[in-house]
């Protein structure tokens, strides 16, 4: 009985693994093409799961909801990557006296995964586990300049560029050659995009294969914190950071 469960476990992950960045909306014949599955259980599956509240439905289309971060949370928290950037962040945050965090892509948004706040009054309010588009914010624009020309295309075509403020870029043009500003420059800056008052500025985060794994950010009050001080020591600092993490990678 116990071998059944973990068999009924395994394919219903299995289930969860055939939407991808590339495929996030999919029929139950494809659910069950892509899982070599009848449809009788690639839909018994996907009912479970839609009731379970993984799964969204709309139509003839399932795709995955923001529940299923839940099951794979835990694992990022538990990897080295995030034992090494914490402290890092911890000391960036101290030592500039401003909100720090890191983020990862998944789909079209970003997920913050680690933050660090100053002794001063917490000025940023995005908690661990918050989801944005991943057009809107410096962050985003990172991870997405580090995707490869087909998958950046692909995120272009598919993607709503919503409106958070009036500042926020809705032009998929104007979006392009942003990203293309920040593959060149190696970093990115973003002011009153996400919030009205707000400056921020990421860079990317490499692993030992010099593959982009993540982005670090610092978020300041634009009253506070001029644009040529976040291009200045802020941007020296967290490059620094960027690279302590990378380092601490090799052990």
């Amino acid at each position: 009985m116990t071998q059944e469960y973990l068999s009924t476990f395994a394919r219903g992950l299995e289930v969860i693994r055939v939407f991808t960045r590339h495929k996030p909306r999919l029929t139950l014949s494809e659910v069950a093409a892509e899982t070599g599955m009848t449809r009788a259980t690639a839909r018994r599956f996907l009912h479970t799961l839609v009731k379970e509240g993984y799964v969204g439905i709309e139509g003839r289309y399932f795709s995955l909801l923001p529940k299923v971060f839940d099951l794979g949370f835990s694992v990022f928290a538990s990897m080295d990557i995030w034992d090494v950037i914490q402290p890092v962040l911890d000391d960036l945050a101290e030592d500039l006296q401003e909100s720090a965090m890191a983020a990862i892509l998944d789909q079209d948004s970003v997920i913050y995964l680690a933050r660090a706040f100053p002794n001063r009054q917490v000025t940023v309010g995005i908690r661990v586990g918050h989801r944005m588009p991943a057009h809107i914010g410096s962050t985003g624009r990172v991870l997405l300049a580090a995707l490869p020309d087909r998958e950046l295309r692909a995120f272009l075509d598919r993607a709503t560029l919503t409106k958070l403020t009036p500042s926020s870029i809705t032009s998929k043009v104007r979006l392009r050659e942003e990203i293309e500003l920040v593959r060149r420059q190696g970093f990115a800056l973003v002011e009153d995009e996400m919030e009205i008052g707000l400056r921020s500025i990421s860079v990317p985060v490499y692993d030992l294969d010099n593959n982009v794994i993540a982005a670090l950010n610092v978020g300041c009050p634009s009253g506070r914190v001029s644009a040529d001080t976040l291009r200045g020591p802020i941007l020296i600092a967290l490059l620094e950071a960027s690279r302590r993490v990378t380092n601490a990678l090799h052990g």
